[in-house]
C-alpha cells in the first residue's frame, strides 16, 4: 500500500514534459530509510518530535514533506503536521510598515525578519500541548504575496507526533561581521551600501531565530552540488507554478534571478557550514537526484 500511494503521489507531482525518474530506488534508497531514522528519533520517548528540513529554493523540499507524510503514516502509524517557514510571512501590509520602519529592502518576503516568529513559536507551543485542541496553521499565497484569510488556513485536529518544519532558512547561524561587509551581488551593493539591512537580519538570526531553531528535534538538510542549480531549480518550480494554478502573476527567469538575490547570502552560507546545522545530510546531484545521505 506504501509504495501504491507513493506512486500516485509521484504521477501528481509530474508536470508535462518532466517525468520523475527511478522512482522505486528512491523509494528504497531513500524515503524509507530517512522515514526509518525519523521514526528511530520519534520512538525513543513516543513525545511529539519537531523535524526541520532545510535547503535553498528549489531544492525539493515541498515533494520530499508530502512523501515522509505519506510513508510515516501508512508504515509506522503516526499522525504529522507539516508546514513551512513560508507560510508564516508577514502580511504584505506588515512588511510595508517593516519597510519604512527599518529598511525599505523589507517589503520582499524571504530574509529573516519577513516572518511572524511570534506566531510561529505560539503554533508550535499549541501543536506540543498535553491537553490538545485544534490549530489554525497560516498559508501564505506566494503569487498574491500575501497571507491567505484565516478560513483557508490549515487546520490540524489531531495531536501530532511529528511536526515537520520546513524551509530555506530554517536551522541557519548568523554570520560573523567581517562576513557581512563584503556585497554578493548587485542588490547589496545598490541597496544595502551601509550594511543596515544585512546586520538587522544576522541580529535577528543571532537572537530570535536560534531561538526558534532550538526547538527542532532533528535537522535534515538537502545540500545542492552548486548556488547555480537553486536559480535553475527555483525557475523550474516557477514554471511548475504556472502549469499548476490558476494564478498568472508568475515571475520570469530574470525576477527569479533577482529575487533568488535576497536569499543567496544565507544560502552559501548555510552550503558552506551545512555539517555544522545538520544532522542528516542528503547531497543532491545535477540532476535533481539524492546521491547519499549522511548522518552527522
Amino acid at each position: 500500500m506504501t509504495k501504491s500511494d507513493y506512486l500516485k503521489y509521484l504521477k501528481k507531482q509530474e508536470v508535462s514534459g518532466k517525468p520523475i525518474v527511478d522512482k522505486i530506488g528512491k523509494l528504497n534508497k531513500f524515503y524509507l530509510p530517512l522515514s526509518e531514522w525519523i521514526y528511530s528519533v520519534y520512538s525513543k520517548d513516543f513525545e511529539t518530535k519537531i523535524i526541520g528540513l532545510s535547503g535553498g529554493q528549489g531544492a525539493g523540499k515541498s515533494t520530499i514533506t508530502g512523501i515522509l507524510k505519506l510513508i510515516l503514516k501508512k508504515k509506522y502509524d503516526l499522525n504529522l503536521c507539516v508546514f513551512s517557514i513560508d507560510d508564516f510571512y508577514k502580511t504584505k501590509n506588515d512588511r510595508l510598515i517593516m519597510s519604512k520602519k527599518k529598511h525599505p529592502l523589507f517589503i520582499t518576503r524571504g530574509v529573516p525578519g519577513t516572518h511572524d516568529i511570534s506566531l510561529l513559536n505560539k503554533t508550535i507551543r499549541k501543536l506540543k500541548q498535553k491537553k490538545f485542541r485544534t490549530v489554525l496553521i497560516p498559508k501564505f499565497d506566494k503569487s498574491k504575496d500575501d497571507r491567505l484569510s484565516k478560513s483557508k488556513w490549515q487546520k490540524i485536529k489531531i495531536k501530532p507526533d511529528i511536526i515537520i518544519f520546513e524551509g530555506w532558512c530554517v536551522g541557519t547561524t548568523h554570520q560573523n561581521n567581517i562576513e557581512l561587509k563584503r556585497p554578493l551581488n548587485w542588490i547589496e551593493k545598490k541597496y544595502d551600501k551601509n550594511l543596515k539591512w544585512r546586520k538587522i537580519v544576522n541580529n535577528l538570526i543571532k537572537k530570535r531565530y536560534k531561538n526558534l531553531f532550538n526547538k527542532i528535534d532533528k535537522l535534515v538538510y538537502l545540500k545542492v552540488p552548486h548556488f547555480n542549480y537553486i536559480i535553475k531549480w527555483r525557475w523550474l518550480q516557477e514554471q511548475k507554478m504556472k502549469l499548476t494554478t490558476k494564478s498568472k502573476k508568475t515571475m520570469s527567469k530574470t525576477q527569479v534571478k533577482e529575487f533568488i538575490m535576497f536569499y543567496e547570502r544565507l544560502t552559501k552560507h548555510m552550503m558552506k557550514n551545512y555539517s555544522k546545522i545538520s544532522d542528516l545530510t542528503i547531497f543532491l546531484d545535477k540532476n535533481h537526484r539524492s546521491k547519499k545521505m549522511l548522518i552527522n
